[in-house]
């Protein structure tokens, strides 16, 4: 038998945030995320994200080996939070993967601004595509990221944008994925994904 949930089970004890803005509606919810999940802000709009399932953390680790095998002063960053600059409001991101010099993040800060990142990477998944393929593209290249690598598992291709220029990468291109994948401004590393 289904029991009735009084309609303030969810809301006694908790303090009224009514007239509330996007960004203090955004600290509410990364403050009440639980543990492995990720609250972003793009363009106005809060998204909160499940952790990811195993096939796409197999892509987040193979792509971080690659790197780390190539270039040992390179930091892999997962889980790094992002404040970029937005259209009208910043934009908070948690991507996938942020490749930069070790010691970059070498702090006690929740955001980062994104000078020192040379990559960005995201790794689709049903929840995430559009945002990824569409939102997140204008993020990066305003922030003036200079390559947004785009793991695309429903296309079954790796998107390499590079070039920033204003809300967009004047280079993309795509490459399908189990093919080798040059990533030239990554200090020459060529991404074998055929492992993804």
């Amino acid at each position: 038998m289904v029991m009735p949930v009084p309609e303030d089970a969810f809301s006694e004890g908790l303090p009224d945030h009514e007239g509330a803005s996007v960004q203090e509606t955004f600290e509410l919810f990364s403050a009440l995320a639980p543990r492995g999940w990720r609250v972003e802000l793009i363009e106005g709009e809060i998204y909160v994200v499940p952790p990811a399932n195993g096939e796409h953390e197999e892509i987040v680790s193979e792509l971080s080996g690659q790197v780390r095998d190539h270039d040992k002063g390179l930091g892999r960053y997962t889980g790094i939070g992002l404040s970029l600059p937005g259209a009208t409001d910043a934009v908070r991101v948690i991507p996938d993967l942020v490749i930069a010099p070790k010691g970059s993040f070498d702090d006690q800060q929740e955001w980062h601004g994104p000078d020192p990142v040379l990559l960005v990477a995201e790794i689709t998944s049903s929840s995430t595509a559009r945002r990824d393929r569409v939102q997140k593209i204008r993020a990066y290249a305003r922030a003036g990221i200079p390559v947004y690598l785009l793991i695309d598992r429903e296309a079954g291709e790796a998107v390499v944008c590079s070039e920033p220029v204003g809300d967009d990468y004047t280079h993309k291109f795509i490459h399908k994925l189990g093919t080798l994948v040059p990533l030239r401004a990554l200090r020459g590393l060529v991404l074998d994904t055929g492992a993804f």
